[in-house]
């Protein structure tokens, strides 16, 4: 990846770190399943009416949506809504990376590059540390919903890899119309209706504001902004290459929220996180000579100068398995 590309992923990592503030406060006053419906709705009304859908395959678009949309986020909002603390679920989250890069070698035939491979196990170590730590000391329900949300992103990112969009902004817009409806049904269905109304009262109130601007951030920067440009990133570059950026969410997030919310970190969920920013580091950036080598137009014969990328004859069987 260029240099500006690697900047383009860090400025999405800080955005959806900070977004975990934004979604604590917006919990505190919507129920999760209909937190998830509203925040999409935003986004699919007007796209249904303005904007044209991209010219992808309906399949990587409905998986799109269904995998980072519906199960992403659903899961990640009951999750934090049982007590799963922002910071730490900002963390948990970043499994979507070694998912993404398993489900990437596995469907997609990437490749898997020693340093890459090495980078992700780090990672993979470090969130198999706060694990432990989070089933010793506290319940153990909110990590694993939270662990499945990651999986949920990890295969929106593979089928947002597959549909190589040249509009990565459509798609992120149209990605939006598929959560509503099952989100709200599902709401309707394990909420129910009185719970739905009853997160209307006091929306004018200090905390309903607040939650109000919480969930704008969301939708505006958050979905818009990051995911149009993670989007474009990932119909760009390998998965393996683009996904673990993702693990430096934690940095900003954990951050926020000791700084705003005062949630502290463990001494061991502390250490767990240096190993998976550790890992995303070393699975992320290639040697000084690979650059060179990639910038001349050349090659690298060696494992340990490639980087996750799709394995010879991938891309031709991808374009001919299209409609």
């Amino acid at each position: 990846m260029p240099s500006r590309h690697r900047l383009l992923a860090i400025a999405v990592a800080a955005i959806w770190g900070v977004n975990f503030l934004a979604i604590d406060a917006s919990l505190a006053q919507f129920p999760p399943l209909f937190l998830v419906a509203l925040r999409f709705a935003l986004i699919a009304i007007p796209t249904v009416l303005l904007v044209r859908p991209p010219q992808v395959p309906l399949r990587w678009l409905l998986g799109y949506g269904l995998g980072f949309g519906v199960a992403q986020y659903s899961l990640l909002y009951i999750a934090m809504t049982l007590g799963m603390p922002a910071g730490l679920a900002s963390l948990v989250l970043q499994a979507s990376a070694p998912f993404t890069v398993l489900l990437g070698v596995l469907f997609t035939r990437e490749s898997l590059g020693r340093r890459a491979g090495i980078g992700i196990g780090v990672a993979v170590l470090g969130l198999a540390v706060v694990g432990w730590h989070r089933a010793e000391n506290a319940a153990i329900w909110p990590f694993v919903l939270t662990l499945l949300a990651g999986l949920g992103w990890a295969i929106g990112n593979i089928c947002t890899r597959e549909a190589r969009s040249t509009q990565p902004l459509r798609l992120v817009l149209w990605m939006s119309v598929i959560p509503p409806i099952p989100t709200l049904v599902l709401s309707l269905l394990v909420e129910g209706p009185q719970r739905i109304a009853a997160s209307a009262d006091g929306l004018l109130t200090g905390p309903g504001l607040l939650a109000i601007l919480g969930l704008l951030y969301t939708v505006v920067i958050a979905t818009l902004v990051a995911s149009g440009i993670w989007s474009w990133l990932m119909s760009r570059h390998p998965a393996g290459s683009v996904a673990p950026f993702s693990m430096l969410v934690p940095v900003v997030g954990m951050s926020a929220a000791w700084i705003v919310l005062s949630q502290g970190v463990a001494p061991l969920e502390l250490a767990g996180g240096v190993l998976v920013v550790g890992g995303v580091l070393l699975a992320s950036w290639a040697p000084r000579r690979a650059r060179r080598a990639r910038r001349a137009g050349g090659t690298v014969a060696d494992e340990e100068h490639q980087m996750a990328r799709p394995a010879p004859g991938a891309e031709e069987a991808r374009v001919a398995s299209r409609p």
